[in-house]
């Protein structure tokens, strides 16, 4: 809590703050502080976490974060990146240095065997497909794209999902010929159907959210 509270003090001082430890400890346990001292204040600040979900298992439950996104998705206005790799992580947060609103990095165990070529809020088609479209978020991109090897199918990689890229959402399921839509994210599974449903709002769609319980 404290953290939180001294972070909301410099970003009202005029100070562009970076914190940074496990999720839990950054999001869930002074999610009041977050809410409040950076919410509330409306001041930016960048948070930065490692050891999503259940990265750090044997260190029990209390470094377990599997709801950190979704909880962030419970106040609005936040910008998330969810890196798959080291190399993006540094181009994120050095976009996130340069700006003055409210973002959370979510740093992971888990990485793709390379980077790619991300734009901050963009997402990036990494192969094109007639069957369907799997939005692979972050360190997901990897084993989704092995487990839909020779399958006709569309794949977005997202290093940010917040705010949510519909235009490419969209436009990937207008060259499909069956917008059903597969979402891979490394956290609580489902966090980002809505995100899905309101992107495809006037189209009809089945979406199926996969991540971690």
């Amino acid at each position: 809590k404290l953290l939180i509270g001294v972070t909301g003090g410099l970003a009202l001082a005029g100070l562009r703050p970076i914190e940074h430890t496990f999720p839990t400890f950054l999001v869930e346990r002074p999610f009041e502080q977050v809410k409040l001292d950076l919410g509330h204040q409306d001041v930016g600040a960048i948070l930065v976490s490692y050891g999503g979900s259940y990265d750090m298992s044997t260190e029990g439950r209390t470094h377990q974060s599997p709801g950190d996104v979704a909880l962030l998705d419970t106040l609005g206005g936040w910008t998330i990146h969810v890196p798959g790799h080291p190399h993006e992580a540094e181009l994120l947060l050095r976009n996130a240095a340069a700006r003055d609103d409210r973002v959370y990095l979510r740093l992971s165990a888990q990485t793709n065997a390379e980077p790619h070529s991300v734009i901050p809020g963009r997402f990036l088609p990494v192969r094109s497909g007639r069957r369907g479209t799997v939005v692979a978020v972050g360190p997901m991109l990897r084993p989704v794209l092995d487990a839909v090897a020779g399958l006709d199918l569309t794949v977005l990689y997202a290093a940010t999902v917040r705010p949510f890229d519909a235009d490419a959402l969209r436009q990937a399921v207008r060259a499909t010929s069956r917008a059903d839509i597969v979402l891979v994210e490394p956290y609580l599974a489902g966090t980002s159907n809505r995100e899905v449903d309101e992107a495809l709002l006037d189209l009809p769609h089945r979406v199926l959210g996969l991540g971690v319980g």
